[in-house]
């Protein structure tokens, strides 16, 4: 096992930072162009009528779908995190992901019905699901341990993931809205194929470090893994076969899954012998980081269920005589996080050694989660087109400052706490929070009703300020665990 890490070598920098970070956030803004473009269609895909070119399911179902579909996305990081650090390498394991996710909207935009919509979702979640836990940890493979630059450089990281995440929606619904659904998920398919040409062309420059192997599986344990894999496909195929698992219960059976999965991972880090006592410790300081970020997910992610609803039916989208798009409204959060994430990166830089502990950034994320929440109550109760664009933009700002407090400083964190022998494994355990959250925003989102919205966002802000008070008071124990990381 090699511990290299990679410094920047003198005058070749990017904003002060390794040059290999434009490469790495320009692969992945590739593909957030072709997720977040796929998935702004995704909700409207399933409950438009056939007429319209859509699938007819009920608004429930669909959004637990949406919920199920996004956690079954971070769910898939645990393999292509446990690849990476046992069979391929980060750096393989990135390529043929960006494979798989093309031919995933491919088959999203050439075949039709359920049919196109089960094969594209398997192989789009499966993809990015190993290509996120592995460009994350690429990113971090850049700074040397205690380099003050992690947090601003994977701010600086998200910042060019959300430079897709805008304009993906962006272009996939006005396509959608003049050609259809399918010529939407089309341009998704040619996002990513640019993605995978410029990765491509760009992967023999990443570090010696990209391409190791963390803790290779011998070759005599090959068999048994190909066994255990065959077994699990053909379980699954039984249960979607039989109707034990079908879209009526696949969120439940996701959240079940992630929470067993999560258990189990921490079991495995926990209990190995290439773990020290003092990685032990601070994988047991990262456990409330875990809970914080699965609570943060579970209302943020609701921008693709409960706010895509609410885009539809509530919110007036008239501008200068031109409807926009329901859809159109997901870019707004990326526009936002181009503007601040460089705001937030040079912040923690200028604070250096000064800047708030991690716990306390993930406790104000979870306290500005709970008043987005809380300023959807002034607009509940009002009809068809009632709120305006400006106020949605409002409490979608909120969504990002609360988001830049958690997301980047999770992935920076979990970098800086995972043991050598499962530096990718713990971003999969990040990912895993982000699947127990996004699927738990499906569930949640079975209770919203338009007829008496006031509960539903009065509890969901409260209990998130809850939250981030007890985190901001457990805060001194946390970084004591966390063995002098930040």
């Amino acid at each position: 096992m090699s511990t290299t890490k990679q410094t920047p070598a003198a005058g070749k920098t990017f904003f002060g930072h390794p040059r290999m970070l434009a490469n790495l956030f320009s692969v992945e803004l590739w593909e957030r162009f072709s997720f977040y473009g796929m998935q702004a269609l995704l909700l409207y895909y399933m409950t438009y009528s056939l007429a319209e070119g859509g699938l007819a399911f009920d608004e429930i179902t669909a959004a637990g779908l949406v919920g199920a579909y996004g956690g079954g996305v971070y769910l898939s990081t645990i393999l292509g995190a446990w690849l990476a650090d046992r069979v391929l390498g980060s750096e393989r394991v990135l390529f043929y992901s960006a494979i798989i996710i093309m031919c995933g909207h491919i088959a999203l935009a050439l075949l039709p019905g359920v049919v196109g919509l089960a094969i594209g979702l398997v192989l789009v979640g499966v993809g990015s699901g190993g290509l996120k836990a592995n460009a994350s940890s690429l990113v971090g493979t850049l700074y040397a341990p205690g380099d003050e630059r992690r947090d601003a450089g994977f701010s600086i990281f998200y910042m060019g993931i959300n430079i897709g995440a805008l304009v993906g929606p962006l272009l996939t619904n006005l396509a959608w809205d003049t050609y259809g659904f399918h010529v939407g998920f089309g341009l998704a398919a040619i996002g990513m194929a640019a993605g995978l040409l410029q990765y491509a062309a760009t992967r023999k420059n990443l570090p010696p470090a990209a391409h190791e192997i963390e803790n290779p599986l011998p070759r005599a344990a090959y068999p048994r893994w190909i066994i255990v894999a065959v077994v699990a496909v053909v379980v699954i195929g039984v249960a979607l076969g039989t109707g034990l698992l079908g879209a009526g219960n696949l969120a439940d059976v996701m959240a079940y899954t992630a929470i067993v999965a999560t258990i189990a991972y921490f079991a495995v880090i926990l209990t190995s012998s290439k773990v020290s006592a003092v990685e032990r410790r601070r994988v047991y300081s990262f456990m409330p980081l875990f809970v914080a970020s699965a609570a943060f997910w579970s209302l943020f992610q609701q921008q693709f269920t409960v706010v895509a609803l609410y885009s539809e039916s509530r919110l007036d989208r008239n501008i200068l005589g031109w409807e926009m798009p329901p859809g159109m409204v997901q870019s707004i959060n990326p526009i936002f996080i181009i503007i601040f994430a460089g705001v937030f990166a040079a912040f923690w830089t200028r604070l250096g050694s000064r800047q708030p502990s991690s716990p306390v950034k993930f406790s104000f994320g979870l306290v500005v989660m709970g008043l987005a929440f809380l300023a959807f109550i002034p607009f509940a109760g009002g009809g068809p087109n009632s709120t305006p664009l400006i106020g949605l933009a409002a409490i979608l700002l909120l969504f990002t400052w609360a988001e830049l407090f958690i997301s980047p400083i999770g992935l920076s964190v979990t970098t800086k706490l995972a043991p050598e022998a499962f530096r990718t494994q713990m971003l999969a355990l990040f990912f895993l929070s982000i699947s127990l959250g996004t699927t738990v925003s499906g569930l949640l989102a079975g209770f919203y009703s338009e007829e008496n919205e006031v509960p539903y966002f009065a509890f969901s802000g409260v209990t998130a300020i809850i939250l981030g008070g007890a985190l901001l008071a457990a805060a001194p124990a946390i970084r004591k665990g966390m063995s002098g990381v930040r």
